[in-house]
């Protein structure tokens, strides 16, 4: 159960802010001296005052988040690989709780082993950024992400074997003394 809440959890996580986009230092000062350029070329001196006052509140902004992008917007294939792992790990969750195919918890955890290690590639390897005018840091959907491929694997290796009783694998009820 815990195994198939995971993957589905690992699938909407794909959608969710996973990178959190802010502008650098040097992005600031390009856009300073963009909009002076273009003040200057287009605007009278009240225009150009105005840019001026605008473009000096632009080193405020620097390394604050000013969007969001997704797994699923910047990570192409790897985000088609993770919703292929968590598809297949909720499959086989559902049949094995269903009892219609005897999935066993090593397989479901080799899923979640495996959804585990593309999201900490991820996390500490994000997508490079083709200019040093904004910086990309993990959001919370890539940590929900690795929360949900944890609990895919961990539920693997702790869900007992189709058709026992989770009182008898536990506590040891039913079985008789010898």
């Amino acid at each position: 159960m815990i195994s198939a809440l995971g993957a589905a959890v690992l699938a909407v996580s794909m959608f969710l802010p996973w990178y959190s986009v802010s502008i650098t230092a040097s992005g600031a000062a390009a856009a300073q001296q963009q909009l002076a350029i273009v003040a200057q070329q287009y605007g009278n001196t009240h225009l150009q005052a105005m840019a001026n006052q605008v473009g000096a509140g632009f080193s405020s902004v620097v390394g604050r988040q000013i969007t969001t992008v997704s797994a699923h917007e910047v990570l192409k294939d790897l985000s088609a690989v993770l919703l292929l792992l968590a598809g297949v790990a909720l499959l086989a969750s559902l049949l094995r709780l269903a009892g219609v195919y005897e999935a066993s918890g090593g397989q479901i955890a080799l899923l979640g082993s495996a959804a585990v290690l593309c999201v900490l590639f991820r996390m500490f390897s994000p997508p490079s950024v083709r200019t040093d005018l904004i910086s990309l840091s993990p959001s919370w959907g890539a940590w929900l992400a690795l929360g949900a491929a944890v609990a895919i694997a961990g539920a693997g290796l702790w869900e007992l074997p189709p058709g026992s009783t989770e009182e008898q694998g536990r506590s040891g009820a039913g079985v008789e003394p010898t």
